[in-house]
């Protein structure tokens, strides 16, 4: 065991100006960003495992309602909330995955029992409830994921079939997720979302599929995706980026910026990632706006958050 770690997360990424955030809103961010990378490096400079500390920053994503994940969903055309989420071991390839839950608290922990049964990867709607309640996960009352934000969101689009994004005023993608390193030499990578507003027909999203929207290798790197599902799911971008570095040679920083900068703007897609590699660099790539994300690690043992386009 060495003393490397690192780990990095977002809340989403989209249209985020400067000009449209208060400076309540903006230290309401900040401070979310802040607890859940707290709770992720508690568990990494402690010496535990990546999967717990991805597992811990992601559940203070999902309780936050500020962001489109767990307490924060979007309403889907019925008026429901549908959530999708997905982790996976960099050390074993081991991965599981949830989508279609309703009355999940923290889908993140549900998808991470299904990680470690080895019998299943991806499980959905009733089934994915069935195995929630036998494992006696927390299950909430629908109105735990009331908010009157997102209830005006879904009103301005409900009497169409119309999708929104979490904001369909500023192009927000509302995605949670975290990546890290841990003492140990291990990756691992947890995504979490509530999708699009008004969605229909049990529309799912990347963030649960693994290669898509989340992916981790030991010998690559471990990413997290937020943007536009669609676009993601096309380019399967988690898994292109680890190409890259395993079968062309690029650092993760470089096979990033290809993804993202090149080849999903190519292809119409909007939003960015968070990675970490063996080595424990990072990389925060997004072709959007901005991107609530934070990064901590054994170098320095600062909290180092971000909002805005600013790099």
């Amino acid at each position: 065991m060495d003393n490397n770690f690192v780990l990095a997360i977002h809340g989403g990424a989209g249209t985020i100006l400067k000009s449209k955030m208060t400076a309540e809103k903006e230290t309401a961010y900040n401070v979310a960003l802040k607890s859940a990378l707290a709770a992720g490096y508690e568990v990494l400079k402690n010496g535990g495992n990546s999967l717990d500390a991805v597992e811990r920053a992601v559940i203070v994503l999902e309780d936050s309602d500020l962001f489109n994940a767990g307490k924060g969903s979007v309403f889907t055309s019925d008026g429901s909330h549908e959530m999708e989420a997905s982790m996976m071991c960099g050390a074993t390839l081991n991965a599981g995955a949830v989508a279609g839950v309703r009355c999940i608290k923290n889908p993140v922990i549900l998808s991470r029992r299904v990680l470690d049964n080895e019998d299943y990867v991806y499980l959905s709607g009733e089934g994915a409830h069935l195995f929630a309640k036998e494992t006696g996960l927390e299950c909430v009352e629908e109105e735990y994921f009331y908010s009157d934000l997102r209830y005006q969101q879904w009103q301005s689009v409900r009497n169409s079939t119309k999708v929104a994004l979490d904001h369909s005023d500023d192009r927000k993608f509302g995605t949670v997720g975290a990546v890290a390193l841990d003492q140990h030499g291990n990756l691992a990578a947890a995504t979490s979302t509530g999708g699009l507003t008004n969605k229909r027909y049990g529309r799912i999203g990347d963030s649960s599929v693994i290669g898509a929207g989340t992916y981790a290798n030991n010998h690559t790197c471990a990413i997290s995706c937020t943007g536009y599902g669609e676009y993601f799911l096309r380019g399967v971008v988690a898994y292109d980026i680890s190409c890259l570095m395993e079968y062309a040679g690029m650092t993760l920083q470089e096979a990033a910026e290809k993804v993202i900068l090149e080849k999903q703007v190519e292809l119409g897609g909007e939003g960015g990632i968070i990675g970490v590699d063996a080595q424990g660099n990072s990389s925060l790539v997004f072709n959007s706006e901005g991107m609530y994300r934070g990064v901590v690690s054994a170098v320095d043992h600062q909290f180092h958050l971000g909002i805005y386009g600013e790099g």
